[in-house]
């Protein structure tokens, strides 16, 4: 099997997010997803397998399978893009969390997910413990969202995994307005063995919602304030939100299983 490794959300490597794209011409059994998931160490692996509509995809973490994954959507798309289907302008994809498409829009590629508007709850001890004693507003989707004052603040966070871990939501979003983008945000899945997501694009389907409302705006600029960073293009659609970004080519490999 080839092995794509894409960066997502920048435009060179060794920054965004890397994810691996395998495009099959079969299903594999899920224990075999799984371990390759496990060897390659990354945050998603994404399996794409062509279907009469479009793509069938799953993305593999090594701690399990997740239902959305936006950056390693995006590359699957770049992949598709430059070595499968160059003349095509849109991607559909049936997935867990439902029809997923993507559009090509010159060097962006641009996602059409589900919003997910979290919802406010009472702001815990653990959840200051896990903050380093940093006071927060706390919102709830499918990951736990803490929305702090000062962009120095989620810049300067060192996690703690031991008491992300115990936290609710499948993972932990730190997030707060920005000087020179709209707004900033990291992310943290110990749960799914991945210490911090370098740009995550799921995060964002609870991102967009609330910071659009907060805002006043339809459209905005995002960035990822992990160690690789990554600049993330967003529009909220009601019940959709658009993410999009670029993405560059690290390797090309054989799996030899």
């Amino acid at each position: 099997m080839k092995q794509y490794v894409v960066d997502a959300f920048t435009d060179h490597v060794f920054a965004g997010n890397p994810a691996a794209v395998i495009l099959l011409e079969e299903g594999l059994p899920e224990p075999l997803m799984q371990q390759i998931a496990i060897e390659n160490n990354l945050s998603e692996t994404a399996f794409v397998r062509k279907e009469a509509e479009g793509y069938h995809i799953r993305w593999f973490t090594p701690g399990g399978e997740v239902d959305l994954c936006g950056h390693a959507t995006l590359a699957s798309s770049y992949v598709l893009h430059r070595f499968a289907e160059p003349e095509a302008e849109l991607f559909r994809f049936r997935s867990q969390s439902g029809p997923l498409t993507v559009r090509v829009q010159g060097d962006l590629l641009e996602l059409d997910f589900p919003s997910r508007m979290p919802e406010e709850v009472p702001f815990t001890a653990e959840m200051q413990a896990a903050l380093g004693g940093l006071k927060a507003r706390a919102f709830i989707s499918r990951d736990l969202m803490l929305v702090l004052e000062k962009e120095e603040e989620v810049r300067a966070f060192e996690p703690d995994g031991r008491l992300i871990e115990v936290l609710p939501g499948m993972g932990l979003i730190i997030t707060a307005p920005s000087r020179d983008y709209d707004f900033v945000s990291r992310a943290f899945f110990p749960k799914d063995k991945i210490p911090e997501d370098p740009v995550c694009g799921s995060a964002h389907c609870n991102l967009i919602p609330y910071w659009a409302k907060r805002l006043g705006k339809e459209d905005m600029t995002a960035y990822q304030a992990s160690a690789r960073g990554g600049v993330l293009y967003c529009g909220d659609r009601g019940e959709r939100v658009r993410i999009a970004g670029k993405a560059a080519l690290y390797s090309i490999a054989e799996i030899y299983v």
